[in-house]
């Protein structure tokens, strides 16, 4: 609210001294503010396809999706763009190399110059600085367009910055400023959880994560490591015997709603998503089986997306990997 003073209701005005208000799907606003009336700024809503949305997808809502590059046996990809997830699975095999990088900057700038055509604000919320330079590159390359591009580190990768990108929307809906809108990212980015169960360690090997004496004993015993998502970083959350690691997911999830998500979960402020690589059918079935598991404790939980993982994510955790993501929800 600006001073506090601006009063915004969501109808239709009939003459000047009655409020005016706005759809979701128009953004902008006008506010009854001293007697007169004054526009909100348009702001769009600005991420990468690490998030696993779909360049375009949900343009009609205000939110832009940058492809992100990255290199598939020597041949350089715009994400989605170039190539889709199923096409990139379709030449990828055990002997192929991947490699991610960052958007130039010249590709950044096109990118907010377009929408900033249409738009007064954006509000650009990308990949987590644990995970990559881009949100650095981002925040200096802001810096050169005069107030009208915010960053703001996600701390989020995959299905929870696909979660919180799509909340931050319903909150700017609301008429919330830019300002708004990064202090709010600012305060729910590490109300998530993110857990992922990988096939193998063979492309944890690869990105150096693990030995390969340790990717090798895994192997034999058929052991499955399990990765947690902390601190805006993944990182190794337990190595379990591959019958154990799905009722090990789901003891995971179910303890952090009984615990640090109690209170949002009962007020069913709380959505499950599911990830995946090259799994769909699995993955969907693990977020059927997860539902019938939790449901009796928590039947306030709703169930979102089962998404397809970025290619900067797969590549590092490799085909057969599926995750569960607890996110909060705007109501």
């Amino acid at each position: 609210m600006l001073d506090n003073e601006i009063k915004i209701c969501y109808h239709n005005y009939v003459e000047k001294g009655c409020f005016l208000g706005f759809t979701p799907l128009s953004i902008t606003c006008k506010a009854f503010y001293f007697g007169e009336f004054m526009e909100l700024k348009k702001i769009a809503i600005t991420t990468d396809t690490n998030s696993g949305m779909i360049p375009g997808e949900l343009k009609e809502r205000g939110i832009f999706v940058l492809p992100m590059p990255f290199t598939l046996d020597g041949t350089d990809y715009l994400e989605i763009v170039d190539i889709s997830h199923e096409q990139f699975w379709e030449r990828f095999n055990d002997s192929s190399v991947v490699s991610t990088s960052q958007p130039s900057i010249g590709n950044l700038t096109d990118f907010w110059a377009d929408i900033l055509k249409e738009y007064d604000e954006i509000v650009h919320i990308p990949t987590s600085s644990g995970l990559s330079n881009s949100f650095f590159t981002a925040e200096n390359l802001a810096k050169e367009f005069d107030g009208k591009v915010k960053v703001v580190d996600s701390k989020r990768i995959s299905i929870i910055l696909h979660h919180l990108v799509v909340n931050v929307a319903d909150y700017r809906d609301q008429g919330k400023t830019s300002d708004e809108i990064v202090s709010y990212v600012e305060e729910t980015r590490e109300d998530y959880s993110l857990y992922f169960s990988l096939k193998t360690m063979e492309y944890l090997k690869r990105g150096g994560r693990v030995s390969p004496a340790a990717a090798a004993i895994g192997s034999i015993l058929k052991i499955k490591p399990i990765l947690k998502m902390r601190d805006g970083k993944l990182e190794k959350s337990a190595v379990v015997p591959e019958r154990k690691a799905s009722e090990t997911m789901k003891k995971s999830i179910e303890n952090d709603l009984a615990t640090k998500f109690k209170d949002l979960a009962d007020k069913g402020e709380i959505a499950i998503s599911c990830a995946y690589t090259n799994n769909y059918e699995e993955a969907t079935a693990r977020l059927e089986e997860l539902k019938e598991y939790l449901q009796k404790n928590f039947p306030n939980v709703e169930y979102h997306f089962v998404n397809s993982t970025s290619i900067s994510v797969a590549c590092h955790t490799g085909p057969g990997t599926y995750g569960f993501s607890i996110s909060r929800i705007v109501k």
